[in-house]
């Protein structure tokens, strides 16, 4: 009985380790916002792609279809709060103070840079 319930234990603390391990969140400067499919009768709000790099990785994070969002509320340069969690997102405009849920749609590890 011990053994089961150590057992589980060692798995429980695997497992949250390993969802803490997706979870970022910092400060980085918006690289690109671009309108990701058309609207139509069934949706009706425009979608947005948020480009971003943090220092592990470059995100491309869609904004949810149901969330009105205004592509002058994220400036491209400007500085953005970031929250990852697994493959969601959330995005905040410093300067227009805008928050957006987001699906990341795209990751890629960042280049090493030559030497």
């Amino acid at each position: 009985m011990r053994e089961t319930l150590a057992l589980f234990g060692i798995i429980v603390l695997t497992a949250s380790l390993a969802l803490a391990a997706n979870k970022e969140s910092g400060s980085t400067t918006l690289k690109d916002v671009q309108p990701a499919g058309t609207t139509d009768q069934k949706h009706k709000k425009q979608q947005f792609d948020l480009s971003f790099a943090t220092s592990k990785n470059e995100y491309t994070c869609r904004t949810n279809e149901n969330q009105k969002v205004q592509a002058t509320q994220f400036v491209v340069g400007t500085t953005v709060n970031y929250k990852i969690d697994g493959d969601k997102g959330q995005v905040k405009s410093t300067s227009s103070g805008k928050n957006v849920k987001c699906t990341l749609v795209r990751v890629a590890a960042l280049a090493a840079t030559p030497q």
